[in-house]
């Protein structure tokens, strides 16, 4: 496997999409002479390319794409080069219309946008296998190449389709998976409406179906899709490992839960070289600083806590939201810097020069429509400088405080059809609860439910509705060996096919809880319950509410009223060395900050005191030292408490005691000692 660090970089990256395709040659020349003033060091090329690199079948048109990697060399500025196999040209869709997808209710969508892709179809396979392997024998030694770019964003905006295609290739991952029909039906339950099948070569995709299909039949279908996708990249990397090798291959995720649900990324990351990610503020009215924490920990943790790569985000605002507000002055370079914070070794945008023509013609750029004496480019130019300035934390690994445990596939399986009420949202726990974490200034890393936990303190579980009896197990064993878990509501309930667990719920977990739930009982819209708790203390619950029998638990709140009145509502489980909480209602803000602070005692992990709200403190670590990043997300300025000396890298001042952040701000301290 190649080196994962972009060949040729020596500092941060620090750039975007380049497409020089959308205008006149003598642009080109002024492009690379504002990249230098603007100190980026690399630029991802030739992504949506394929029409213009293989015009016609067979016939292929480099030469502009020649001129251009080395005008981009001759300039000192190293390439992403991407495999441009997620926009096929019309003449291949005319030649092969089956390779366009369809939808489960059998329409098949028409050529005009991008990603329209069915990736089982075979001919769509061979031509990005033919134009991945063009690319890399002309290319694969080129000296501006730094790293390979295979697709884009796979899953978005087609992560399955339910052709015939591919009803007969999951059939064949069925086979690979079962082994027999027999097996087949004992996972999928199909005794169940009599859905018994009498071989596999009846089985279809979950297609259209009067009322609810086969749950386990959709989660089978969520993974081969999935597993389909990642056959098409793993296919085109070994194509560029073997033709160009020592360049590292990425594909850049989209890891963020408010942008991608259809990719499982623990597989994903196993696959790249080198994690990317790209990420865009959600302007739903969240915290949109905490929603970009939150994507960069989850990076950070799908690259095993490995330095990463932002690929993508926005100098400003974006096209494709209802409501597309402008970036305030200052927060590109903080946006970017955070992310830096969390393990990013850089920071590149969608893209370089705004386009002219298309659909995301209003989609802010690094080079904005109005050129050269406008705000964007000025702060992107400071951000250049920045990014040169803390070259020295490149290498360096972000340091974690606690654990979340997250798993996409207990997210499909929850999001299935007929739970006992919609209301419960697994993404928004695990937002609900990462921002109480982040709010207690605590760093996160996100784990899978049966990864080695032994190095985190304090493990917390939003919302693990599906739960294999190894991570239930693995859950026990970390408790018992003094770690503190805590677990929401509906969780370990179902194991990997969607089966309920045998016995009481919460299934796999009810031995490290202590506890066993007779039934759930989920509130109406609006109603919501009290509780009450040690020293009078009092909280408040909505969206779910259970019927908690301690089973060696201790009771910590009860339920005040509704139909749970007197019952558990709130436990905490001594056992062995460790302890194990359980919030069996939808809790959030100070309320559910109650019962984590009493977790982290229990943990020994303290909140990072005399920081303000919304001002993040991270630190990054590793042979060359040790950086402490300073996020000021408010409008005042800040104070950070220092425990040694060291130097602030972008103003280059010494700082002793204490930090100060001006508003809207980053500091980045490089610590003595």
């Amino acid at each position: 496997m190649p080196d994962s660090t972009p060949r040729g970089l020596t500092g941060l990256a620090f750039g975007g999409d380049y497409n020089p395709e959308q205008w006149p040659e003598d642009v080109w020349h002024e492009d690379v002479r504002l990249m230098r003033e603007a100190g980026v060091t690399m630029v991802s090329v030739g992504i949506f390319s394929w029409a213009l690199l293989e015009p016609s079948p067979g016939g292929y048109d480099f030469g502009w794409l020649d001129r251009v990697l080395g005008l981009l060399h001759e300039n000192g500025i190293r390439v992403d080069l991407g495999t441009p196999t997620v926009v096929p040209p019309v003449w291949f869709y005319r030649a092969h219309p089956e390779a366009l997808p369809v939808t489960a209710d059998g329409t098949r969508y028409e050529f005009g946008s991008r990603g329209a892709i069915c990736h089982s179809n075979p001919d769509y396979r061979a031509a990005a296998a033919n134009i991945t392997t063009r690319l890399a024998e002309r290319y694969g030694d080129h000296p501006a190449l730094a790293l390979w770019h295979v697709h884009n964003e796979y899953g978005v905006p087609v992560s399955a389709c339910y052709c015939d295609t591919c009803a007969g290739h999951f059939r064949d991952w069925l086979r690979t998976a079962y082994g027999t029909v027999e097996a087949v039906n004992e996972a999928w339950g199909t005794a169940f409406w009599g859905q018994r099948y009498g071989g596999i070569e009846e089985i279809n995709p979950p297609r259209a179906t009067p009322t609810v299909g086969n749950p386990a039949q959709a989660l089978d279908y969520r993974r081969f899709a999935d597993a389909t996708v990642r056959e098409n990249f793993c296919m085109e990397r070994d194509i560029l490992h073997r033709l160009s090798p020592g360049v590292p291959v990425t594909t850049n995720f989209m890891t963020a839960l408010s942008q991608c649900d259809s990719m499982d990324y623990w597989a994903w990351g196993r696959e790249v070289d080198l994690v990317t990610n790209d990420h865009y503020l959600i302007t739903d009215g969240r915290r949109t600083h905490v929603n970009l924490a939150m994507a960069a920990d989850l990076t950070r943790s799908v690259a095993g806590g490995a330095p990463w790569l932002l690929l993508e985000h926005s100098t400003s605002g974006v096209n494709w939201q209802p409501r597309n507000p402008a970036k305030a002055p200052g927060q590109m370079a903080r946006n970017s810097l955070a992310h830096v914070a969390r393990g990013s070794e850089g920071a590149l945008f969608f893209q370089w020069r705004q386009s002219r023509r298309g659909a995301e013609k209003f989609h802010s750029a690094m080079v904005p429509h109005g050129g050269t004496d406008t705000r964007v480019w000025r702060e992107a130019v400071e951000l250049g400088a920045a990014l040169d300035a803390l070259a020295p934390v490149r290498g360096t690994r972000t340091v974690a405080d606690v654990a979340v445990l997250w798993d996409w596939h207990s997210w499909w399986a929850q999001g299935l059809d007929w739970r006992p009420s919609e209301d419960h949202d697994a993404r928004e726990r695990a937002d609900t609860f990462y921002e109480t974490l982040y709010d207690r200034h605590l760093t996160v890393d996100f784990a899978h439910p049966e990864a080695d936990l032994t190095a985190y303190p304090l493990v917390v579980v939003p919302a693990l509705y599906l739960m294999t009896k190894a991570a239930g197990d693995n859950l026990r064993a970390y408790v018992e060996q003094g770690g503190t878990l805590v677990v929401s509501y509906f969780s370990g309930i179902v194991d990997e096919h969607d089966a309920v667990h045998e016995g009481a719920y919460p299934g796999v977990l009810r031995d490290v809880l202590g506890l066993t739930v007779e039934e759930f009982s989920p509130l109406l819209q609006g109603e919501r319950v009290r509780l009450d708790g040690p020293d009078g203390s009092e909280l408040s619950g909505d969206v779910w509410t259970e019927f908690v029998v301690p089973r060696g638990a201790e009771t910590v709140w009860t339920y005040a009223d509704g139909l749970t009145a007197g019952r558990p509502a709130v436990t905490r489980h001594a056992l062995g060395r460790g302890t194990a909480w359980y919030v069996s209602t939808r809790l959030d803000g100070d309320d559910l900050d109650a019962v984590l602070g009493r977790a982290a005692a229990d943990a020994g992990v303290a909140p990072h005191n005399g920081l303000p709200r919304d001002v993040e403190v991270v630190r990054r670590a590793g042979e060359q030292g040790s950086y402490l990043f300073a996020v000021n997300h408010t409008a005042a300025e800040a104070k950070v408490p220092l425990d040694t000396s060291g130097t602030e890298l972008l103003t280059g001042e010494p700082v002793t005691g204490r930090l100060t952040v001006p508003a809207g701000a980053v500091r980045v301290v490089r610590l003595d000692g």
